[in-house]
């Protein structure tokens, strides 16, 4: 008697069997090659982009390096840049146009990265440290020092610091309960923020001329006037503050799930978004101290990188290039868009902005999101 056939395992329709394990020479599932592939576009594109804005950026520093009251061709920039070229165009390239662009590109790169984080941790394109307050609270500091006690120099950009961190400190106390909520930081964060506004109006109208002239000039945000004495405290507050900024967004895209699911991944939700919130203030600070309050740069970069790279979260270096870009142009446009005078970036950046947060209202309204 022949011994009994054994039973064939059941087969699916590619002829695997559907309990084997493919073994480590087999091809990928379509769908793992498809994952894969997805993941080396979105990468792709996260280069290019990034690529595209730091080319950008560095067009815009060769075109204030270059441009001026004295027009100078790329190549004497580039020689002296490398250490040569005559006396004259050294003091106009190394003493006058770098220092100035350097800080722009800088107060750029901080304000956007501090804006990206904003938004993306309270999930409200409205977060961002110019509308919701900090940078009120660092202009209503200045004022005041400068008004009312003469301090100028690093005291005034120290003390500008210090009261954007106050400022934070006091509107992240007000919206504490049981934890903070986007929504209500945001809107505690513009209440105060129009408190501190008419402070600044109040102490602007006791002043004397002359101050008031120069407290609104700063107020309007500008890099008139900088050198290398502003360019160096704000590098070296930077060098310190983007590096912790990106080591603390680790915890960001759980963060933005929501608290309870944060938690659930194992996030310590408190102490994460408080040292996220602490680094973007403080680079906010630091550049509103070099800079003034230069507006709308952290308000209006991070929406344009994220439409830049739909789908890759926060993107926070995106952000932070297309910072360094607007502003420095801005800048370019400031110096030389009206002959004979020199505009705050501050104004330029305003009209770039102003329009894009009324465009943003609006489309909260239409949608049922506003009020």
């Amino acid at each position: 008697m022949s011994e009994p056939s054994a039973v064939a395992a059941p087969v699916d329709s590619t002829g695997a069997s559907p309990d084997s394990t493919p073994s480590a020479g087999s091809p990928p599932s379509p769908a793992a090659y498809h994952l894969r592939r997805l993941r080396r576009l979105r990468r792709a594109r996260f280069g290019a982009v990034c690529l595209a804005l730091l080319l950008v950026v560095l067009a815009a520093l060769v075109t204030a390096l270059c441009t001026g009251d004295i027009a100078l061709p790329p190549g004497d920039v580039a020689a002296t840049l490398l250490g040569g070229g005559d006396a004259g165009t050294h003091f106009v390239v190394i003493e006058l146009r770098l220092p100035h662009a350097l800080l722009g590109l800088l107060v750029g790169l901080c304000f956007g990265l501090s804006g990206a984080v904003f938004q993306a941790l309270l999930r409200n394109p409205l977060a961002s440290p110019d509308v919701i307050g900090v940078g009120s609270g660092a202009a209503a500091a200045a004022v005041l020092a400068s008004v009312v006690y003469g301090v100028s120099g690093l005291a005034l950009s120290g003390t500008a610091l210090a009261g954007a961190l106050a400022t934070a400190a006091g509107i992240y106390l007000l919206a504490w309960r049981r934890g903070v909520g986007g929504q209500r930081l945001v809107l505690i964060g513009i209440g105060v923020g129009a408190g501190l506004s008419s402070v600044v109006s109040y102490l602007m109208t006791r002043s004397e001329v002359t101050e008031a002239q120069n407290a609104f000039v700063w107020l309007a945000g500008s890099l008139n006037g900088r050198s290398w004495p502003q360019f160096w405290p704000l590098l070296g507050a930077a060098a310190v503050l983007v590096p912790l900024a990106v080591a603390a967004a680790r915890s960001l895209p759980a963060l933005q799930l929501g608290d309870g699911t944060a938690a659930g991944l194992g996030a310590r939700v408190e102490r994460d978004r408080l040292g996220l919130l602490g680094c973007a203030t403080a680079l906010a600070g630091v550049a509103t101290a070099a800079a003034g309050p230069v507006g709308f740069v952290a308000f209006v970069c991070p929406p344009i990188a994220r439409r830049l790279l739909p789908g890759h979260g926060a993107a926070l270096l995106p952000s932070a290039l297309a910072g360094a870009a607007l502003v420095q142009w801005a800048d370019i446009a400031a110096q030389h868009m009206l002959p004979h005078t020199q505009l705050p970036v501050g104004i330029v950046t305003s009209v770039v902005g102003a329009p894009y947060l009324l465009w943003l209202l609006a489309r909260a309204n239409r949608v049922g999101q506003g009020g």
